[in-house]
């Protein structure tokens, strides 16, 4: 497997604030499901989720929106793993129309496991489907800061 698919969604009513443009609570959800397609991806899918405790607490994400995204149209959420530890995920989201950046998420995760969830390597068939799927290059504006 190399890379990962990228998610991809129409924007409908209930997603459209009282300017006309995709709420940001909405693009919260829609990367949030970007997110939940990675982890399927490397392994962390719901039947994983369910029979070993495992799963992605993200503990930092850093979004920025780019353009305005009207009802109805088509977006496209393109996933990078920046990079990968033992315990960690960084993960950087574009979402895209027809192409054109709209708004990009950048996230840090921290794998899980256990009961009470507690930070825990990731199993080794993860950490294998998850360097099959990386090595991709990090977008240029991974790491910028608020100023």
């Amino acid at each position: 497997m190399t890379g990962l698919p990228p998610y991809r969604t129409g924007i409908v009513d209930e997603w459209i604030d009282y300017n006309g443009h995709l709420s940001e609570a909405f693009y919260v959800l829609i990367f949030g499901y970007a997110t939940d397609q990675v982890m399927d991806g490397i392994g962390l899918d719901a039947e994983a989720r369910s029979r070993t405790g495992s799963s992605l607490y993200t503990v930092e994400a850093h979004i920025r929106y780019v353009r305005e995204v009207a009802l109805g149209t088509e977006v496209e959420v393109v996933s990078t793993i920046v990079s990968a530890g033992a315990k960690k995920l960084h993960l950087a989201h574009e979402m895209r129309v027809a192409g054109e950046v709209v708004a990009t998420e950048e996230l840090m995760c921290l794998h899980v496991s256990g009961e009470p969830a507690a930070t825990a390597p990731f199993p080794e068939d993860v950490a294998d489907r998850i360097a099959a799927v990386s090595g991709a290059r990090a977008p240029e504006w991974v790491g910028r800061s608020i100023g």
